[in-house]
């Protein structure tokens, strides 16, 4: 079997890889949207084109061998676009393995360990009371954990003052934990937009609501930060998903900076390098909470890798795989059942591109919030 061809598929903000093969088996990943210049894929959508120059005409089922050749063969490695093409590819290379075997995935790299994954899902809301409707929402629906953002809003300027900042998370807080109970799993992600002292203050003032991790409290370049936060707050840290090496998450682990990782697999190296990163993770006894943002096959990728690897802690959803664009682009997303992603048992990743109805969702980019501090100085994207 060799590679003929890779093809890169948009529709709305997300953008796919298709690789074909001489014997008509084709595999698909997603590459990571928020990679490339100001959220355009341009620059991604280069590296996808650097890498098929090196990959048709190989074997595909030669998956760590290509995976090595494209990462090394580049003098200076690494960089969000290039990984964000290199780890579309892998996932369809698994994909097209995983085919030609008649399994899914996870059958190829190991087996399952566990019967179903459970999720935690996005709240959305302006107010307190917004929020707290939407957890009872989504409680009625079935999930077992709840995530969201603890300010009014992800667009426009932050609280007023650094207290106001911190009494606006315990308000969210509080209405969320009253409506869910006291048995509900909850997280709060701020999207890297605190100063350590920020977030240390905001960590100790929600520790009393049972927080099951703060996500992503400061900006992630620096992990010496990060570790001393987590070191400083009584709340668990997760972090990680704007990571795209296992170097750097070696690094993270390491330093102790955080108590669950959030690799990518759209970024980090897709399903090759996840498996080894979360066994970094393991031996560190560390969680695992794959970022997951993306379409329908980035959640087909991550279910694929959450039923093989052991220290999964919970899935993250979106909860809109049933609700269009992201219904029309494939045939039939996963299911979910009672807060559980059910893994699928098809060869593969378990799911296909409906490429039909990708033409009826013209590319766009990404145009991520603006924070502002009140002096017109800006926050964290």
């Amino acid at each position: 079997m060799k590679v003929t061809k890779v093809e890169t598929l948009r529709a709305d903000r997300y953008n796919w890889v298709k690789v074909h093969t001489d014997e008509g088996i084709h595999g698909t990943g997603e590459t990571h949207p928020a990679s490339g210049t100001a959220g355009w894929p341009k620059a991604v959508l280069g590296g996808v084109e650097y890498c098929a120059d090196y990959l048709v005409g190989k074997n595909p089922l030669e998956i760590e061998k290509h995976w090595q050749h494209m990462f090394r063969r580049q003098l200076f490695r690494g960089g969000s676009d290039l990984m964000s093409a290199m780890s579309a590819i892998d996932q369809a290379l698994w994909d097209i393995a995983s085919k030609a075997a008649g399994l899914p995935v996870y059958r190829m790299l190991g087996g399952p360990v566990r019967d179903r994954v459970k999720v935690y899902v996005h709240l959305r809301g302006q107010t307190p009371e917004e929020m707290a409707d939407d957890a009872r929402k989504r409680i009625a629906e079935g999930y077992k954990a709840l995530r969201f953002y603890p300010f009014a809003s992800l667009e426009g300027g932050m609280p007023e003052s650094y207290q106001a900042m911190v009494r606006m998370a315990v308000s969210f807080m509080k209405a969320v934990r009253e409506a869910a109970g006291p048995d509900m799993d909850i997280m709060i992600d701020v999207v890297n937009r605190l100063t350590p002292p920020e977030a240390i203050a905001i960590g100790r003032a929600l520790a009393e609501y049972g927080l099951y991790f703060f996500e992503d409290p400061i900006e992630p370049d620096n992990i010496d930060a990060m570790a001393d936060v987590a070191r400083a707050m009584p709340v668990p840290v997760a972090t990680g998903e704007r990571l795209y090496t296992i170097y750097q998450f070696q690094e993270l682990l390491k330093k102790k900076a955080a108590a669950y990782i959030r690799p990518d697999p759209s970024l980090a190296g897709g399903i090759s390098q996840i498996k080894k990163i979360a066994g970094l993770a393991e031996a560190e006894y560390v969680g695992v909470v794959p970022h997951n943002p993306l379409s329908p096959v980035s959640t087909a990728v991550c279910a694929q890798l959450c039923a093989c690897i052991h220290n999964i802690a919970v899935q993250e959803y979106t909860g809109t795989e049933w609700q269009k664009p992201k219904r029309d682009f494939v045939v039939e997303p996963l299911k979910i059942k009672d807060g559980f992603l059910e893994i699928p048992d098809r060869p593969g990743l378990g799911i296909e591109l409906n490429e039909e109805a990708l033409k009826h969702y013209p590319p766009r980019p990404i145009e991520r919030p603006i924070a502002y501090n009140l002096d017109g100085s800006l926050r964290d994207y």
